[in-house]
């Protein structure tokens, strides 16, 4: 059996490493030990061959730097997001670190607690290097349906903005808009993801598939959804602070709208969900922002 490490045991790296077990001979490790099968040392599964790294996107740059050492490993980003403080897509930060040809990105819908049950779903694997993507989508169980697609950029900026329209989506719940108004916000949030991928080259197909409007469907609309829990928690006036401690986890989206507020800034381009999800974040009232979203 092809042995595969697992880096980061939260909910996402446990799941995937759970899934991946029904193929493989899987190990796992993070940052403070667990009492958990299959958990080696971080020196043992970097020596490793196929490592799937699921750290928080806001953590990543900072644990490169401390801790990865490249020994000619493949590699499966699991992470979805864009440095808030630099505006970087992963792709680019691990660059330094990882060569194009050994480096895969996963998206699609895909809620860790619905992995862990063995319920199916379906998943890319997006790599420039299409042997590689096949290595990693054969690794994957018989209950997730795999693809591969070459449109790492695509997928990257589908997988972290989606994020963003679910809180988004969250604040229209939590302020009882609808159904219409729900189904408004995601519609006009897939197409502004899609309008900013176009300017990194992304292909259209990517944002109707599943990395785009698959994941962007399951993350807008569910309290599953960390990020759409954060956009609950605004509609009740609560700060982004609050909302993160009550959450115990990492909710990308809030990283990934200030990265998208300054990039927007910077290159002048027009976002309006994003802007009024980064304005409803530093505490301007969903109700004012609603009406500047719905005028614009």
């Amino acid at each position: 059996m092809t042995k595969i490490g697992v880096i980061g045991a939260g909910k996402w790296g446990s799941a995937l490493a759970f899934a991946l077990s029904e193929k493989c001979e899987v190990y796992i490790t993070s940052r403070t030990p667990r009492d958990i099968k299959n958990f080696i040392s971080l020196e043992e599964i970097l020596k490793l061959e196929y490592l799937v790294i699921a750290i928080p996107a806001q953590q990543i740059s900072s644990w490169l730097e401390e801790n990865f050492k490249y020994n000619n490993q493949k590699i499966l980003v699991a992470s979805k997001g864009i440095e808030a403080t630099t505006g970087r897509f992963l792709n680019e930060i691990y660059a330094k670190y990882v060569p194009n040809e050994n480096i895969a990105f996963l998206s699609g819908p895909s809620f860790a607690a619905e992995v862990i049950k063995s319920l199916p779903t379906a998943l890319v694997i997006n790599s420039k290097n299409e042997k590689l993507s096949a290595a990693f989508a054969s690794f994957f169980p018989s209950f997730i349906k795999t693809y591969t697609s070459t449109d790492v950029v695509g997928a990257e900026i589908a997988g972290a903005y989606k994020n963003v329209i679910a809180i988004a989506a969250g604040i229209c719940e939590g302020l009882n808009l609808g159904k219409n108004a729900s189904a408004s916000l995601i519609s006009r949030g897939l197409v502004e993801m899609h309008r900013f991928g176009k300017e990194y080259g992304a292909k259209d197909d990517t944002f109707i598939g599943l990395s785009g409007s698959g994941d962007l469907f399951l993350t807008a609309s569910s309290v599953m959804s960390r990020n759409f829990r954060v956009g609950l928690g605004i509609a009740k006036g609560k700060s982004k602070e609050d909302i993160v401690e009550e959450l115990g986890e990492v909710a990308e989206g809030i990283g990934t709208t200030y990265a998208l507020y300054e990039i927007a800034k910077k290159k002048d381009l027009y976002l309006p969900i994003a802007k009024e999800v980064y304005n409803m974040l530093e505490g301007t009232d969903p109700h004012v922002s609603l009406s500047n979203f719905l005028a614009s």
